[in-house]
Formats: C-alpha cells, structure tokens, sequence
C-alpha cells in the first residue's frame, strides 16, 4: 500500500506539508501565495485538485498564507481547532460553510484510508495542534512550532517511522544575532520554537528500530544552518547510541515525495 510524503516548504517564510495514500491527498497547511503552492506541487508531479482536505495546525501567517485562495480555487474542505478557526478567519477571506470542518485537538479523526491524531502544542498561538498520521500500521508524525516537547507529545509521537521535527535554532547563533532581546526571548521561551540540541535529545527519547527517516524542519534563516542543525542533532543522538540519517528541509523547494515502507 502506497503512503507517501513530500515537505513541500518549512520555514518561517511558509510551511506547507503533503501526505497520501491510495485513497487521499492530504495538505496540511498552506503558508506560501496559492502561486508558490502550485509549484511546489507541481515540482513532486502532484496535481493539486486532486487534494482531499486541508488540516491546519495554527492561525500563523506562515502556515496559512494561501489558505483562502487555494480552498476557494479547488473547493477543498478546511479542518482546524474552533479557536484556530476563530483566529484566522479574518486572514483567510471567504470560506463557504460547507468547506468549514472542525478537527479538535486530542481526537482522532479517519480520513479515507488514513488515521490522523491531533496533540496540542506549546506555542505563542490561540490553540496549535500537530498531527500523527497511521497507514496500515505505519505512522509518521509532524511536530514543528512548539517551544518545549513534553511527556505527552513524546507518548502521542514515539515510535514512528519517520518524523518531521522541527530543529528551528542554534541557541549560540540566536543569543548573539541581530533580533530584538523581546524577539529572542519569545523564541527561547516555553511557546517559542525548539532548538537544534533540543530536538536531538527528544528525537532520542522517541525513535526505536523502525523509525527510517527525520526530516529537521522549520529552520531559521537568521539563527540556524542546515550544515549546523544536522550537525547538532547527529551528536545529541550520537551520543545516546543513535545513528541514523538526517533530511533537510526547504523553505522553497520540496522533498522528494518519500514513501513509508
């Protein structure tokens, strides 16, 4: 059976991410102009109209710049949390109530042939919430945008076959860059964003033998290097007896569509 993934961008510019099996085409979140969504799908040879539902993690421009336009233009349905929707209305434009679904966080929802779990994160939004998805015993799990990982989202998360997770900062870089002390500390806090040798030590509390495949996502461009990111985590995990291939991600260019065997 066929359950494949591409992270189509990831970053503070935009974040975008596609997952499909036999039966259904999933976009969670749209951060980037309908235009960019267009070809980034167009580059993994996936035609967006085919594209089943829209899940939405959090109200943040960068994950719902062109949300409005490409629900309206495909007539796709939108899934989001009652405060992410009360949130981001204003920003998405008209949606017609038949396109409005509302996903809770903690539930689990089927979508065709996929099972999706909704945990709720640690950051500066109205409700956030990533998602777990399971394909006939397969589970990849997308955790980005949260400033702590917690007993619970290490519980929903382990065990998976591949993650995408987020390696946003290196903290030397970010203590001694050119953002605003109010900036910095947002970003260190407790509903900022995960730092590279944090990331490393939750990967190492969550991945087991079957685990294949991490991509570090949501960089940022002022205080992290891929090089850098890649680096760090290598030797948290490393040191714990881990060793296992790291992916880059790309604010504008996708992954290779990746398939979960």
């Amino acid at each position: 059976m066929s359950f494949r993934f591409s992270v189509l961008a990831s970053g503070s510019t935009g974040n975008a991410f596609y997952i499909e099996s036999k039966k259904e085409r999933i976009l969670v979140d749209a951060g980037l102009s309908g235009k960019q969504i267009d070809r980034l799908f167009s580059e993994i040879n996936i035609d967006p109209k085919q594209i089943t539902s829209v899940l939405v993690t959090h109200e943040h421009s960068d994950h719902i710049k062109g949300l409005g336009i490409i629900a309206r233009k495909y007539d796709l349905p939108i899934y989001a949390n009652e405060k992410t929707w009360k949130a981001m209305e204003h920003a998405i434009g008209k949606v017609p109530l038949d396109q409005k679904f509302v996903f809770g966080m903690g539930e689990t929802r089927t979508f065709g042939d996929i099972d999706v779990e909704s945990f709720g994160v640690s950051h500066d939004a109205a409700e956030p919430m990533f998602f777990t998805f399971h394909h006939h015993g397969k589970k990849v799990a997308l955790v980005t945008d949260l400033g702590y990982v917690s007993e619970r989202i290490k519980k929903t998360i382990e065990a998976a076959d591949a993650y995408i997770f987020e390696a946003n900062h290196d903290v030397s870089m970010l203590q001694m860059g050119r953002y605003p002390w109010s900036v910095k500390r947002r970003i260190l806090g407790d509903t900022g964003h995960v730092s590279n040798e944090d990331c490393g030590l939750a990967l190492s509390d969550v991945i087991c033998n079957r685990t294949k495949r991490i991509y570090l996502a949501h960089l940022s461009q002022d205080n992290n290097i891929k090089e850098l990111a890649r680096m760090s985590v290598d030797s948290v995990l490393k040191e714990r007896g881990i060793d296992i291939d790291l992916q880059d991600t790309d604010p504008a260019a996708p992954t290779p569509l990746y398939e979960v065997v």
